[in-house]
C-alpha cells in the first residue's frame, strides 16, 4: 500500500456569473470601426459566394424587373401620346388601339416572369443560407470543448442555432428587389433626364436623400437590435431552465418565482423590441413620404414645362408612373436597411461561436496514434487539472496505474476530483499538465475514433434519447448480431425492457423520463458495452441499482475481462474492486486493497461513512417494473454473471 498525505485544500468562494447590465448589452457596437452598412455589404458578399447561382438569379430577376419597368413607364407616355391623345383629337385606328394593348399586356407578362424570378431564387437563396449556417453551428456546438457548455447557457446555444441564423439571413429575402430598384433609380434618371432635365434634377435631389436616411436608420438601430438579440438569448435561457428543471420548481413551489423570473426577462425583452419599433415607425413613414412628394413635385414641375412647350402630356406621366413604381419598392428597401443591422448583430454572434476551438477529441483524420490489441493498461502521470487562470486546481499531481483487465475502484469525498479524472480519460477535458497513457499510447495522441472505440464512460446521470429503446442502445452502430441482446442481459435489463408496452421498440420519453432513474442507468450501461470497449469507466453508473442487482452486473462486467475503473461509494462496490486508489483533495492519498487502506483513519471513516448512509433503491424510484424484479439473475442458470 502507499499513503500520501494531502497538502490542505485552498477555501474558495464560487460566485456566481450575473447577467449583463442592460448598458453592457451590445456596448462594442458604438466602437466598431466599420459602418454597419459596410458590414452588412460584406455579409451578404459572403452569402454570395456561398450560394452563388440562386443569388445570381435572383438578383437577375430584380434587374430584369427595373428594366421593364422603365420599358412600362416608357409604353405608358406612348400609349398617352399616341393613343389617347389622339383619340380625343380626332380619332385612331383599330390597329393601333390593338398594338397598344398587346403592348402592355406583354409588359404585364414580362414583369410577372421576371417577379416569379425574383423571389423564388431570393427563398431559395435564403433557405440554403440558413441550411449552411445551421450546419455550421450544429456542427460546432456538437464539437467545441465541454467547458464552453458549462460557461454558456444552453439556451443562449439554443438561440444561436434558431434565432440567429434566422436574423442573420433576415435581409436575403428583400435583397433581390432592393438591388432591383437600386438598377431602377439607374434606369429611371437615364429614362428622366431623356424626357426633361427637371424632371431628372428632381429625381436628384430626392434619391440621395432615400440613401441618407436609409444609412442614418441602420447605424442607429445597429445598438438597439444588438440588446434585442442578447435579451432573447436570455429568455430562451430562463424558458429552457424552468422547463428542464420542472421537476425542482414543482416539488419546491417556485412556480410563481419561474413566472416572475421570466416575465423580468421578458419585460426587458419587450422594452428593447419597443425601442426598436419607435425607431422604425419614424423611418418607415419617411421613406414611404419622400417618392410621394417628388410625385407632388413632379406634377407641378410637369404642368409648367407643358406650359411652356418644353414636355409632353406623355413624358409627365411617363415620370409620374416611375416616381409611382418607386413608392412600394422603397419600402421594401427600407425592410432591407431595417433587416442589416439585426443579420450583422446575429451574423457576428454566430461568427464568435464558430470562432471557438474544436475539441481536439472530437477532430481526426485517422492518423493519429492506435491501439495495441488485447486488454489495455491505464496510467496517470502527475496529472493537474484547473477550470480555468487563477482558479484552484481540482486534481494536483494524480499518479497510479491501472493493469490490463484490473478493476479499479475510484473513492473520495464530495469534489476529490473523482469525476473530473473521469472526463480527462474520455477526452472531455484536457489536462492542464502531466499525461494520461492507454495501452502505452498518450491519449492525447491516439486517433479520436479509436479512442471513442476502445473507452465506454457511464455517467450517475444517464441521458437517454426519445427514440426506442434499442436505438437508444445501439445507437446505429454497426455491431454483431445478438450485441442487443447481450448487452441487456449483462447490464441485467433483460426483464423491464421486455416488460415495456412496446418491449425493445417502446419509445422512451424525453431524456427517458418514462424509466426509473436505475433502469436509465442499466440501459445507458447497456449502450456503452454495445460498442465492446477494452476499458469500461463508471462514474457512480449504478447508484441507482439495487446492491444485489449491482453486484451481479459488476461481476459479469469483471468476466468480460475488460479494464475497469469505478467511482465507487458503496461497500458493496468497493469490495469487488481488485485495488482501490483513494482521492482527497486532488491528490492520491492511497493506493492498495480495500483492507490495506483500512489503515488510513481518513479512509475508513469515509467507507464507513459510506456504509451508514441509505442505499438509493431502484425500486424507490417512481415506476412499478422494477417492484417486480427478483435479485438473481433473469437466467434461470445464472446467466452471464
Amino acid at each position: 500500500m502507499t499513503l500520501h498525505q494531502p497538502a490542505a485544500d485552498p477555501a474558495h468562494d464560487v460566485v456566481p456569473d450575473d447577467e449583463l447590465p442592460p448598458e453592457d448589452l451590445g456596448a462594442d457596437d458604438a466602437a466598431t470601426g466599420a459602418s454597419v452598412t459596410r458590414q452588412g455589404m460584406s455579409t451578404i458578399w459572403r452569402f454570395a459566394k456561398l450560394h452563388p447561382a440562386p443569388f445570381g438569379l435572383s438578383l437577375l430577376g430584380g434587374v430584369l424587373w427595373a428594366a421593364i419597368v422603365v420599358a412600362a413607364s416608357y409604353s405608358l407616355g406612348w400609349v398617352t401620346n399616341e393613343v389617347i391623345t389622339p383619340a380625343f383629337d380626332g380619332g385612331i385606328s383599330t390597329a393601333r388601339i390593338w398594338a397598344a394593348v398587346a403592348l402592355m399586356v406583354g409588359i404585364g407578362l414580362a414583369r410577372g416572369a421576371s417577379v416569379v424570378v425574383r423571389r423564388w431564387f431570393g427563398a431559395v437563396t435564403e433557405a440554403r443560407m440558413q441550411v449552411s449556417l445551421r450546419k455550421d453551428v450544429v456542427d460546432r456546438l456538437l464539437t467545441m470543448r465541454l467547458s464552453e457548455y458549462r460557461d454558456r447557457p444552453t439556451g443562449e446555444l439554443l438561440s444561436h442555432a434558431d434565432n440567429d441564423v434566422n436574423a442573420a439571413t433576415q435581409m436575403l429575402l428583400p435583397l433581390p428587389w432592393s438591388m432591383g430598384v437600386v438598377a431602377l433609380i439607374g434606369f429611371s434618371l437615364a429614362s428622366l433626364f431623356s424626357a426633361d432635365w427637371v424632371f431628372g434634377l428632381t429625381a436628384v435631389l430626392l434619391f440621395p436623400s432615400l440613401t441618407a436616411l436609409s444609412r442614418y436608420f441602420t447605424n442607429r438601430v445597429h445598438g438597439p437590435m444588438a440588446r434585442v438579440q442578447e435579451r432573447l438569448g436570455v429568455v430562451s435561457s430562463i424558458a429552457h431552465e424552468s422547463f428542464d428543471g420542472a421537476l425542482v420548481v414543482k416539488t419546491m413551489g417556485l412556480e410563481q418565482h419561474e413566472v416572475e423570473r421570466f416575465g423580468g426577462a421578458a419585460a426587458n425583452l419587450r422594452d428593447e423590441v419597443v425601442g426598436v419599433a419607435r425607431i422604425n415607425s419614424t423611418f418607415q413613414p419617411l421613406i414611404t413620404l419622400l417618392p410621394n412628394l417628388g410625385i407632388v413635385v413632379l406634377l407641378l414641375a410637369g404642368a409648367w414645362r407643358i406650359d411652356q412647350g418644353a414636355a409632353t402630356p406623355g413624358e409627365l406621366v411617363q415620370a409620374v408612373a416611375l416616381f409611382g413604381w418607386l413608392a412600394l419598392p422603397m419600402r421594401i428597401v427600407g425592410f432591407l436597411f431595417e433587416s442589416i443591422p439585426r443579420s450583422v448583430v446575429s451574423i457576428a454572434r454566430i461568427d464568435d461561436l464558430l470562432a471557438l476551438p474544436v475539441d481536439p477529441a472530437a477532430e481526426g483524420d485517422g492518423t493519429g496514434a492506435h491501439l495495441p490489441d488485447g486488454p489495455l493498461g491505464l496510467s496517470f502521470d502527475d496529472v493537474h487539472y484547473s477550470f480555468g487562470s487563477g482558479q484552484p486546481p481540482v486534481l494536483d499531481g494524480v499518479s497510479f496505474d491501472v493493469a490490463p483487465g484490473e478493476t479499479v475502484a475510484l473513492v473520495g469525498s464530495t469534489d476529490s476530483g473523482k469525476s473530473t479524472l473521469v472526463n480527462l480519460i474520455g477526452r472531455l477535458d484536457e489536462p492542464t499538465a502531466g499525461s494520461l497513457v492507454l495501452g502505452g499510447v498518450g491519449v492525447s495522441a491516439l486517433d479520436p475514433a479509436e479512442l471513442r472505440q476502445a473507452v465506454s464512460l457511464v455517467f450517475q446521470e444517464s441521458y437517454l434519447f426519445a427514440e426506442p429503446v434499442a436505438d437508444n442502445v445501439l445507437m446505429g452502430r454497426d455491431v454483431p448480431d445478438g450485441t442487443l441482446d447481450r448487452v441487456l442481459d449483462r447490464a441485467r435489463a433483460t426483464r423491464f425492457v421486455d416488460a415495456l408496452p412496446d418491449g425493445r421498440d417502446t419509445v422512451l420519453g424525453e431524456r427517458g423520463v418514462t424509466l426509473s432513474g436505475g433502469q436509465r442507468q442499466r440501459v445507458a450501461l447497456a449502450r456503452a458495452l454495445a460498442g465492446g470497449p477494452r476499458v469500461l469507466v463508471l462514474d457512480d453508473a449504478t447508484s441507482a441499482v439495487d446492491p444485489t442487482i449491482e453486484a451481479e452486473i459488476l461481476s459479469g462486467l469483471r468476466s468480460e475481462g475488460a479494464t475497469m475503473l469505478v467511482v465507487a461509494h458503496r461497500l458493496s462496490t468497493i469490495l469487488l474492486a481488485d485495488r482501490v486508489v483513494h482521492l482527497s483533495g486532488g491528490k492520491v492519498r492511497g493506493v492498495g486493497t480495500h483492507e490495506e487502506l483500512l489503515a488510513d483513519p481518513d479512509y475508513a471513516a469515509l467507507v464507513t461513512a459510506y456504509e451508514a448512509e441509505p442505499t438509493q433503491l431502484d425500486e424507490a424510484e417512481p415506476t412499478q417494473l422494477d417492484e417486480a424484479e427478483p435479485t438473481q439473475l433473469d437466467e434461470p442458470d445464472g446467466g452471464a454473471a
